[in-house]
């Protein structure tokens, strides 16, 4: 059985139904910051995923429905899930800035192959690398038993080598904490020429797991993220091998 294997199959499913009965909070400007620890919900893996789509009106989809059978459906355009490259041609990468309490810092992302280790530093493990949209997106594990080694942990999305598009992707970042409600993050804020984003913190703040929106854009790539919260990391130009179909 592989490393991830029981936990596809256990408590993650408690948090994927979406329906009405499925409680989750949304960080907002207002209502920007959560506790996971006051809420049960800082132990076991916190699963982070990335998903995205666009209305269909975008990218040449269906027409819009009959205004006669059906008044209201035509005037909204429908959404569809950006699934293959020539309906949503962009390439969204999720990633993680981490710092460790013993001062260990460094990333967590697709460009360069660092896909991190959920049992051992960083504690953070991203599952692979998703380029056409597909359902399930991407998705990051934060292993939270050992809490007490991570200081900090910065969740981000960048543009991979395609058109700045966020102001179309309609992207949601979502973590799924072990316990209690998934915690939500639109990226729907107006920013057509940014390529990357610093989404949202997780610190540990005297041994308080915090969980806090930032949602910050910038026209940059990695290295100017770095800057914005003081990393100090070393940054040179990635390319990703070519994506097999």
């Amino acid at each position: 059985m592989g490393l991830l294997d029981g936990f596809w199959r256990g408590r993650a499913a408690e948090f994927d139904s979406g329906n009405s009965a499925t409680n989750a909070i949304e960080l907002t400007k207002r209502n920007g910051q959560v506790s996971l620890t006051k809420q049960g919900a800082a132990t076991g893996h916190l699963r982070i995923n990335l998903a995205w789509r666009m209305r269909s009106s975008d990218i040449g989809g269906p027409q819009r429905e009959s205004l006669l059978r059906h008044p209201f459906k035509a005037l909204r355009p429908p959404e569809v899930m950006g699934h293959t490259q020539s309906m949503v041609n962009v390439d969204l990468d999720l990633g993680c800035l981490y710092e460790l309490q013993d001062g260990t810092k460094g990333v967590v992302q697709p460009l360069g192959g660092y896909f991190g280790d959920v049992n051992a530093p960083p504690y953070v493990k991203l599952t692979g690398d998703d380029r056409f949209g597909s359902g399930s997106g991407e998705t990051l594990y934060v292993n939270l038993d050992h809490r007490e080694a991570i200081k900090r942990l910065l969740v981000f999305v960048y543009i991979y080598d395609q058109t700045p598009a966020f102001d179309r992707t309609q992207a949601v970042v979502t973590l799924y904490p072990t316990s209690g409600p998934r915690v939500e993050i639109q990226l729907d804020e107006r920013h057509p020429q940014a390529r990357s984003c610093a989404v949202v913190m997780i610190e540990n703040v005297k041994g308080e797991m915090i969980v806090r929106r930032e949602v910050k854009f910038v026209y940059g790539f990695q290295a100017e993220l770095d800057r914005l919260y003081g990393w100090g990391l070393q940054w040179g130009r990635g390319h990703k091998t070519k994506a097999q179909r």
